[in-house]
């Protein structure tokens, strides 16, 4: 049985892949860096769908942990470089290591895991990888510098590996995500979320299963790689 690894798999989109993913007949495994709690309920929700489970601890910014997380899954057979967090500051109230962190988590992570996966791909004849990205990566959002930036470089390395990696059978793909309703985006008010809203053409936010039926598409297309594909309601045309 073929297994996808859902880093960030606890809570809000990285829940959502992991339950497409288990509904369409794939072993499970997902990591998740401190939440137990949504850890415990992507669990049992996993377990419903009788899909094989497996759930690991890991810090993506973590060279040691994510090397030994993916040793672990000898069926790996796609990655979805979820993980990621976020930063609401003006530029000049923005740390460096504020900086630093957002692209650890959001750019590094994803790169450690690809790294991690290809010899395991390479040793299966191929495999696909599918990362979450963000509007902001293409778009650029205001007083979300170090989001945006480390989102847009996400999407430059989707680009790059999947010129690199097609030759040994591995597609590389990426999702763009609009606004979406999760936990990341609860800080903002409901005037906010209304300024938001009003300018998608759909007329409304995503939700992560509309995300995650992109990921698995992407998952399950074998002749797509090097693909950004926006699930932002219009918000960037």
């Amino acid at each position: 049985m073929a297994t996808v690894l859902v880093t960030g798999g606890s809570r809000g989109i990285g829940r959502a892949c992991c339950l497409a993913f288990a509904r369409a007949g794939w072993d499970v495994a997902f990591c998740y860096a401190q939440d137990e709690r949504g850890a415990d309920e992507t669990e049992r929700l996993l377990a419903q769908t009788g899909a094989g489970t497996v759930r690991i601890r890991c810090d993506v910014r973590s060279e040691e942990q994510v090397e030994a997380m993916v040793s672990s899954l000898p069926g790996l057979a796609a990655l979805v470089n979820n993980a990621g967090t976020a930063h609401f500051a003006q530029i000049q109230d923005t740390t460096l290591a504020q900086w630093k962190d957002l692209f650890a988590v959001n750019c590094e992570g994803a790169f450690l895991c690809t790294r991690a996966a290809i010899p395991r791909f390479l040793r299966r004849g191929g495999g696909c990888i599918v990362n979450v990205s963000s509007v902001w990566g293409e778009a650029g959002a205001s007083c979300e510098a170090a989001y945006s930036a480390s989102k847009a470089a996400l999407i430059g390395f989707t680009k790059a590996a999947a010129k690199e990696l097609a030759p040994s059978g591995i597609r590389v793909n990426c999702v763009a995500c609009g606004i979406v309703d999760t936990a990341m985006n609860a800080r903002l008010s409901e005037e906010e979320r209304y300024a938001f809203v009003r300018e998608i053409p759909l007329g409304r936010q995503g939700t992560a299963e509309e995300v995650a039926a992109a990921v698995l598409f992407l998952a399950n297309s074998r002749y797509i790689t090097g693909e950004i594909l926006r699930v932002n309601g219009g918000a960037y045309l």
